[in-house]
């Protein structure tokens, strides 16, 4: 059964980041200087595209083999997937590409195959084009959270983004109310950043 993820507020992209791990994952991926809404909402939109334009489905093995001109063009397109459509395209086909060949395409294979602790899911996202180690360590939280992973270690793994009850990331997202809080942590990080 898959959970039931509710970060863009918008029914069809909740559904296939709850569907999808690979929408889960590029979502994560688009999440930099857009609001967090429009970064996971990205992946429908790169879905529906990919059908539109005849170059395939929204698989791993399709984003990575398609003509980058076409993906970028595909990213471009109103509204755009992301403000930096071009530079995103092309870190959306590496990500994909590392999925073609480290993992056979699947994108659940990262937190799933071979039964991974924690830490180890987190080295393994690490390890894609596009993931440092914050950007690693909130995926790892939303996976957690509210994908259903059980690995051991995991919270410790994701270290502050792991924490019960905490409202940092969209690991935390779960509601308008949720969004929220989480948008008010964020500022109040920029502001004590910035002081």
């Amino acid at each position: 059964m898959s959970p039931s993820l509710h970060i863009t507020g918008e029914t069809d992209a909740d559904r296939l980041l709850s569907d999808e791990p690979l929408a889960l994952l590029l979502g994560m991926l688009l999440d930099q200087q857009v609001a967090m809404e429009t970064a996971f909402a990205g992946p429908l939109k790169v879905s529906e595209r990919l059908a539109a334009a005849g170059i395939g489905a929204f698989t791993a093995r399709v984003i990575a083999d398609a003509d980058p001109d076409a993906l970028r063009a595909l990213f471009a397109e109103s509204p755009a997937v992301h403000r930096f459509p071009g530079s995103m395209a092309d870190r959306a086909q590496a990500l994909a590409r590392a999925l073609v060949d480290d993992w056979d395409g699947d994108a659940r294979a990262l937190w799933t195959r071979d039964a991974p602790t924690g830490a180890e899911v987190l080295k393994r996202l690490k390890a894609l084009p596009g993931f440092g180690d914050q950007k690693a360590r909130i995926f790892l939280a939303l996976l957690g959270k509210q994908y259903g992973l059980t690995a051991s270690g995991w919270r410790e793994a994701a270290g502050a983004y792991g924490e019960e009850g905490s409202f940092r990331s969209v690991a935390d997202i779960t509601s308008t109310e949720s969004l929220a809080r989480v948008r008010e942590h964020k500022r109040a990080a920029k502001a004590a950043a910035k002081g």
